[in-house]
């Protein structure tokens, strides 16, 4: 049984999808990040940068003592090596997957996560910023795009990697993109937006999670610093 520490979130998405896809067992503990609760005591013992997803894998593999970890990027591959599933073996395609894996987690989700912000939350809409990230955003979509113009997914098979980046995706016009502008890219999204598993996890999602958030929702969120550690 794994325990997932989550909230509705691209990051959070990313972990729920792995979980659906290879069947494995799980339970959700939600983790409001809107009210603090990344905070507590008992999540900053497993997630010490306060920051969801996170998990506890009570069975590991070596059959030792469960085994927490936080980072999206991280558990993905933790739970793709644990059971064998959506990373190859082969030295050249696991290399494919993991290129892809953390250009999402380097470069995808930080660029529209900040797109996000300045376009959606930011109670001042500063236009450099917002160009910035936008523009930003669009390059990666073209990268995407470019990169999937002669191959079904990232790399090779469904991966892990395409699990990261989807989530992503998904807010495109939230984020100023248009995805019939990058036709292959549009295609890849189609395909996976339509895996019964992917479907599943985005048809629980908490109604709140397109709400518009409160000045105390905001400061919670980005009013941190080392004090809130």
């Amino acid at each position: 049984m794994i325990d997932l520490y989550h909230w509705p979130t691209p990051n959070g998405h990313k972990i729920t999808i792995f979980l659906e896809e290879a069947g494995l067992a799980y339970r959700i503990h939600p983790v409001d990040i809107g009210k603090g609760a990344q905070f507590k005591p008992e999540f900053l013992a497993i997630s010490p940068n306060n920051r969801i997803p996170a998990i506890v894998d009570n069975a590991p593999a070596d059959g030792g003592k469960p085994v927490s970890l936080f980072e999206s990027g991280a558990i993905l591959l933790y739970l793709a090596e644990k059971t064998g599933l959506f990373l190859p073996k082969d030295l050249r395609g696991r290399a494919e997957v993991l290129q892809w894996l953390f250009w999402q987690v380097g470069g995808l989700g930080p660029m529209a996560g900040q797109n996000g912000h300045f376009n959606i939350y930011a109670p001042e809409k500063i236009p450099y910023a917002i160009d910035r990230y936008v523009k930003e955003t669009n390059r990666l979509y073209g990268v995407l795009d470019k990169r999937l113009a002669d191959r079904e997914f990232l790399a090779g098979d469904y991966s892990i990697a395409d699990m990261a980046a989807y989530p992503w995706i998904v807010p495109h016009e939230r984020h100023g993109q248009i995805l019939a502008d990058f036709p292959h890219l549009l295609r890849w999204f189609k395909a996976i937006g339509a895996r019964p598993a992917v479907r599943k996890v985005y048809a629980a999602v908490e109604p709140s999670y397109s709400k518009p958030i409160t000045d105390e929702e905001r400061r919670v969120l980005f009013g941190q610093t080392a004090a809130a550690i």
